[in-house]
């Protein structure tokens, strides 16, 4: 059995963790049923992601985007459970089966537990905000750190783990904070957001989605975004200029880097004051009041997660 996930050239840790988190929960599903097809964590429930005529297990994927596939044919689908109860409703299933994201139940991999404290305050930008904007720059001067959600997965998670506060873009970032309980805020550089995949998830675990508008750090980001920077609407398809774009590490934590030079130093600190506006929207939603689910209701959710995945235990395995 192969598990799905959504691709990217440029990862997103969200998606990536399908690579390993299968094997951890379902040991040895690799070797069993190659005729299906394990639908996993992601926003994926899509007829266009989703091949056809072949048979599908969802366990804890999500609707967001497009058509809602019809999951009625019982020789394509087996759904056991899904990310929320916004997305069994699309789906026509009863709320129940809208149980929790996957992605929770990394907190129970001996890996992940007992990690020591290392930054006080961490951003978890949206990938699309990390490819076209300079948040990195932003947030040395707002007092964060700047974690890439495009690094590889288990670096993320750590690090999100390792924080005492996280400040999210990615849903992703929340959820993971969450989980190991720490304290979060969402933020949101675009208007467009679709929150409908954020409340599926926070309706799971009794939070609420109220983002903080953060305004995007560059041109190229405005024009990715359909949105403005410094009061312009930035069309659509314009040409990145040269002085938006910005190296970032792959990890996304702070790495060690020659010393720049006078030029670059000046050309972070020009970009700086142009993304004054994200600077400070930043730095009070760091300053704003966090929240964290119930206490009790996430292990209630892992533990009918955990009933699920022993359920496909027996019927696969």
């Amino acid at each position: 059995m192969k598990p799905y996930y959504w691709e990217s050239h440029h990862g997103n840790f969200g998606d990536d963790l399908n690579l390993w988190l299968w094997d951890a929960l379902l040991p040895g599903l690799r070797e069993v049923h190659p005729e299906v097809l394990l639908v996993g964590v992601g926003t994926v429930l899509n007829p266009t992601l989703l091949p056809s005529g072949i048979r599908k297990l969802v366990i804890g994927s999500g609707y967001g985007y497009g058509t809602p596939p019809d999951v009625s044919d019982s020789a394509e689908w087996d759904v056991r459970c899904v990310r929320g109860p916004l997305t069994a409703e699309k789906l026509g299933l009863s709320p129940e089966m809208g149980i929790i994201d996957p992605a929770v139940m990394v907190t129970r991999m001996p890996e992940f537990q007992n990690l020591t404290k290392r930054y006080k305050k961490t951003f978890v930008p949206h990938w699309e905000s990390a490819e076209f904007g300079i948040w990195k720059d932003v947030c040395e001067p707002a007092g964060l750190t700047y974690l890439d959600p495009r690094g590889e997965a288990k670096s993320v998670i750590t690090a999100i783990a390792q924080s005492e506060m996280i400040v999210a873009e990615s849903m992703h970032g929340a959820i993971l904070a969450d989980a190991f309980r720490v304290p979060w805020v969402a933020v949101s550089t675009s208007r467009l957001i679709n929150s409908f995949k954020w409340n599926d998830w926070a309706q799971t675990v009794g939070a609420e989605y109220r983002p903080r508008y953060v305004p995007v750090s560059t041109r190229a980001e405005a024009g990715y975004k359909q949105s403005r920077f410094w009061g312009v609407r930035i069309p659509p398809g314009e040409p990145q200029p040269v002085a938006d774009v910005i190296p970032t590490e792959p990890a996304g934590v702070a790495t060690l880097s020659p010393p720049a030079s006078q030029g670059s130093r000046l050309k972070t600190v020009a970009k700086q004051m142009l993304a004054a506006p994200s600077m400070l929207a930043l730095w009070q939603a760091s300053r704003a009041e966090p929240q964290l689910s119930p206490d009790g209701r996430l292990e209630e959710r892992q533990a009918r997660f955990q009933a699920v995945i022993d359920t496909v235990r027996r019927d696969y395995l």
